[in-house]
C-alpha cells in the first residue's frame, strides 16, 4: 500500500516561513517524480513544484525565487521549503507522487498565512 504522508504546515504570519515535508511509503521513492500541488476550495488543484528523479525542478511562476522542492532519496522524502510567505499562498498543500503512469496522492495538509 502506498501512503504519502504530509506534515509541516500552520499558521503563519505573512513574511514567514514553513517547511512541508512528505514520507512516501510502499514504492520505491528514488524513481518517482515528486511534487507539491495546492488546491483552494472550488478550484483545480495546481502545481506548486515538481522534482525528477534525477533532481531537476520546475516551479509555478506565483513560487518562482520563494518556495524550494528537494529530495532526501535516503528518508524517502520530499519537502518544499516556503519563504516570504503571503495572504494568497493560503491553501491546502498535496503530495503528489508518479511512478510511471501510477499517481498517488497525500491527505493534504492546510498552510495559513495570515496576522
Amino acid at each position: 500500500q502506498v501512503q504519502l504522508a504530509e506534515s509541516g504546515g500552520g499558521l503563519v504570519q505573512p513574511g514567514g516561513s514553513l517547511r512541508l515535508s512528505c514520507v512516501v511509503s510502499g514504492r520505491p521513492f528514488r524513481v518517482a517524480v515528486m511534487g507539491w500541488y495546492h488546491q483552494t476550495p472550488g478550484k483545480e488543484r495546481e502545481l506548486v513544484a515538481r522534482i525528477s528523479t534525477v533532481g531537476t525542478t520546475n516551479y509555478a511562476d506565483s513560487v518562482k525565487g520563494r518556495f524550494t522542492i528537494s529530495r532526501d532519496n535516503a528518508k524517502n522524502t520530499v519537502y518544499l521549503e516556503m519563504t516570504s510567505l503571503k495572504p494568497e499562498d493560503t491553501d491546502v498543500y498535496y503530495c503528489h507522487g508518479r511512478w510511471g503512469t501510477n499517481v498517488y496522492w497525500g491527505q493534504g495538509i492546510q498552510v495559513t498565512v495570515s496576522s
